[in-house]
Formats: structure tokens, sequence, C-alpha cells
């Protein structure tokens, strides 16, 4: 399993940006590639033409990892789970940091949830799943039997960047019940906050939580490693 190699884009630690855990300290272990081509995607670096950083083994991805000092790992992408036995095994070393306290493994949707949950039962382990809306020009590749297999501790992340989305991602959640934390996180260019906020009030939707990005405040949008 340590000798088992995956296509990387970067290791780093700063400050989580969004969700339920946004402004702690937080190593980030990027991987390469994705299943998807979302029009607004800010990671256009982590997936095809582009080529990966580099490679590396299990063991190489956990050493580095043990450099930090954080309890928080986010894992992402690209698409972090694409690699399907190996993203597991990943996974399940991470786990054996016992430094780690929180790992959060952001997931596009499109990816069969079933499998992972199924093979790590353990509470430092939380996935953050997004589901794709009109505006993404992705929403037909996700799977909705996914939203039924979140559990309390799991969020469910819509990026909204219009009224059709949000009206959507409404839908979706009256369709598809869902234990996890459902985050509305908006598209500034075409969604301002203060909008976003106004149409969440005036639906009524007090189980929802609006979901800023603090990586995108307190850095230039287009800087990576941080």
């Amino acid at each position: 399993m340590s000798e088992i190699k995956i296509p990387m884009v970067e290791i780093f630690e700063t400050v989580e940006g969004e969700g339920t855990r946004a402004g702690f300290p937080t190593v980030f272990v990027r991987l390469f590639g994705c299943n998807l081509r979302c029009v607004w995607c800010d990671t256009k670096y982590s997936y095809p033409p582009e080529k990966a950083d580099k490679v590396m083994t299990i063991t190489q991805i956990v050493d580095q990892v043990k450099q930090y000092r954080s309890t928080h790992l986010c894992l992402t992408g690209g698409e972090p789970l694409l690699y399907g036995a190996q993203s597991l095994a990943l996974i399940q070393a991470l786990l054996e940091v016992d430094r780690l306290t929180d790992i959060h493994i952001e997931t596009n949707g499109a990816i069969e949830l079933a499998p992972f949950l199924d093979a790590i039962d353990s509470p430092k382990v939380r996935y953050i799943m997004d589901y794709k809306l009109p505006d993404s020009g992705e929403m037909e590749r996700m799977l909705p039997g996914n939203l039924g297999l979140l559990r309390p501790q799991d969020e469910l992340k819509f990026v909204i960047g219009s009224e059709l989305d949000f009206q959507t991602a409404k839908q979706v959640l009256i369709k598809y019940p869902t234990q996890a934390l459902p985050l509305f996180s908006p598209v500034w260019e075409t969604m301002p906050p203060h909008k976003l906020v106004t149409l969440m009030l005036e639906h009524g939707l007090a189980g929802v939580k609006l979901n800023m990005q603090l990586h995108k405040i307190i850095w230039d949008p287009a800087t990576r490693g941080v």
C-alpha cells in the first residue's frame, strides 16, 4: 500500500477557506485529475490538458503531511476520489497520522460514495460533497443517490451562480432528503453574496448555511498554495 503512486498537484498548509471548519489551520493535499469540467472551476491547473506536477507514493504524501502542525486535513483536487482503491488507500494511511483529528474530503458529486463509506468507519473522516447546478454545465453528471448516504457530520455544497441555480438547489433538497448540512456558496461575479442572502431569507431556508470562501478574501483568487 505504501508504494502506491498517485498524481499530485500540491501539499501545503493554510487556513480552511469554507465550510463548517472555515478559519482553522489546515493541511491541504491536492490530487491531480478530475472527471468534470465545470464552467466556473477555480482549479483548472488540477486536470488535463495541464500535467500533474508530480507523482508521489502514499508514504511520501503522509511523510510530507507529518511535517506540518495542523490537526485538520483537507483532501481535495481536482477530484480526490477519482483513483478508487488508490484514493481509499491514501485516506486509510492518513487516518493513521495520530495528530489529525479531522480529515475532510472535497468530492464533486459524480463519484459513488458508497464504497468509501463502506470501507472507512471513522468519526475523523467527513465528506464535503458538491452538487453541481445548471450554471456549472455538469448537473447531468450528478449521482443523487449519494445524498441519502451523507451523514450529519458531512456537508453538501451548492455553488449558486443564478436564480435558476438557487431554485434548482431548493428542489434538490426537497426531492433528495439528506442528513448533511447544506451550504450555499455564491459565484460572486453573477450572484453577489448580498443577493444570495436575500434569496435565502425570502425563501425561509433556515437550515441552509451561507458558505463564503475566506481564501478568496484573504488572498488574490488566482493565488495557488494558499
